[in-house]
């Protein structure tokens, strides 16, 4: 395909995803608003409200698992690790009728509660509507891909009103190279999808902020180590949830009862916190605000993380970007608390450092630095903090790679890798007893 007919079909690839992409998240708004009024009644219920408190949730995760399980099992967590090898020929491209599953499963698990992002669903409803349209107009394979690469960029782009962000992420991560018909490509389809979220979910910032201080080089050491403590946890939590997976693998409880059971957990949370649960964007906006205590901050991250392991082996559609941004945002600020009571006259604002933390911790995890500095900047519009994120970004992946942490999604594809090489092997022993078997029969 030439230049100009691969550009006009970016664009529409754009418009498809920036229009899908929009109502998944004013749905899981709307969804979200239902969930905090129904935990809200519950508190005022009794024992009748606890209990609707906790089953609702696990029925919406067990039905969420179950619908992954049985319909559509590449619709299962993020979708980032599917897109990525799709893009790269490593996998073939999904049926239709991931579209409908990854939205509605997506709805029901973020929406009841667990601790899943909105940004991997919406990735993965781009590349879908990328393959519709692909298929349609019978594009080559190599040109299939990079249309999906730019429904990818178009998702992320949507799901945070990123657009730059959505486009360098597919470039930094996915594809790993800046190529120009591919470049053209994704941006394109990042522009046209950000024109549709402009019109139906608003031009807002997903954080607006009053704009920080300006950072000065007294207090620039002190970002610095917000990078350094996000290396750490990045490590921390890229190894947690690889063998929480593990062991997830390697059992056999069943897919749909455990999802229940992590769905119930939840519940129980988000009955004695309602802002406690879902993707957790109150609670990020509240550390970028600078609101807390450096220990109830401390409860609040050790609680945010365990259920951000917890709700992604639940196996339901969902992402993990947004969870990551509040633990990002929370140890950022409590590093900041921390620093600005022993060096007051010199520390930054500890919500400055909040912003930064979120994009040191997105950037040791993922392994997109770039992406993590564009991407909060976007979000926050804190432009002036552009200069101590480019430091902390740094040395947080400077922990990361000494360290050797596996960026998740490359951990999170070749984990898809090993499954479908022991589904196939499973498929292949089974296959070779029934042959086997027949042939022994008189």
């Amino acid at each position: 395909m030439s230049m100009v007919p691969l550009t006009i079909t970016a664009v529409m690839v754009g418009l498809g995803t920036g229009i899908i992409a929009s109502l998944f998240r004013v749905c899981l708004e709307h969804a979200e608003a239902w969930r905090t009024t129904v935990f809200e009644w519950s508190q005022d219920h009794g024992v009748i409200g606890v209990i609707v408190a906790i089953v609702a949730p696990a029925v919406l995760a067990m039905v969420g698992a179950a619908m992954v399980r049985h319909l559509e099992p590449v619709a299962e967590g993020s979708g980032i690790p599917r897109v990525e090898a799709i893009v790269k020929g490593n996998a073939n491209p999904t049926h239709m009728r991931l579209l409908p599953i990854k939205f509605i499963g997506g709805l029901m698990s973020i929406g009841g509660g667990l601790a899943l992002g909105r940004e991997g669903p919406s990735v993965h409803l781009g590349a879908s509507v990328a393959t519709i349209l692909g298929r349609t107009y019978r594009n080559n394979r190599a040109d299939l891909r990079l249309l999906i690469a730019a429904g990818a960029a178009s998702g992320l782009t949507t799901a945070f009103s990123a657009p730059l962000a959505g486009a360098v992420f597919v470039l930094e991560e996915l594809v790993k190279r800046f190529e120009a018909r591919m470049t053209v490509a994704v941006l394109s389809a990042s522009g046209a999808a950000y024109s549709m979220a402009h019109i139906i979910v608003g031009d807002d910032h997903v954080f607006p902020l009053p704009e920080p201080a300006p950072p000065t080089l007294d207090n620039g050491p002190f970002f610095l180590i917000v990078g350094l403590v996000a290396g750490f946890a990045g490590l921390l939590y890229n190894r947690t949830l690889m063998r929480t997976l593990a062991v997830v693998d390697a059992s056999t409880f069943p897919v749909e009862l455990r999802a229940g059971m992590i769905g119930a957990a939840i519940g129980i949370v988000g009955y004695l916190g309602p802002n406690l649960v879902g993707g957790g964007d109150s609670l990020t906006m509240d550390a970028l605000m600078g609101r807390g205590t450096v220990m109830v901050l401390l409860g609040l991250l050790v609680l945010r993380f365990i259920m951000a392991i917890g709700s992604y082996v639940a196996l339901t559609p969902g992402g993990l970007f947004a969870p990551m941004l509040v633990l990002g945002a929370e140890l950022g600020l409590i590093v900041g608390l921390v620093c600005h009571a022993l060096f007051p006259q010199v520390a930054p604002d500890p919500s400055a450092m909040a912003i930064v933390g979120m994009a040191a911790l997105f950037a040791a995890s993922v392994g997109a630095p770039v992406t993590g500095l564009v991407l909060t900047t976007e979000m926050t519009g804190a432009v002036v903090l552009l200069p101590p994120l480019l430091g902390a970004c740094a040395v947080a992946m400077f922990i990361a790679v000494i360290f050797k942490c596996r960026p998740i999604y490359d951990a999170l594809g070749l984990r898809s890798a090993r499954n479908v090489a022991k589904n196939a092997a499973a498929i292949e022993k089974r296959t070779n007893q029934a042959m086997q078997a027949e042939r022994r029969r008189p």
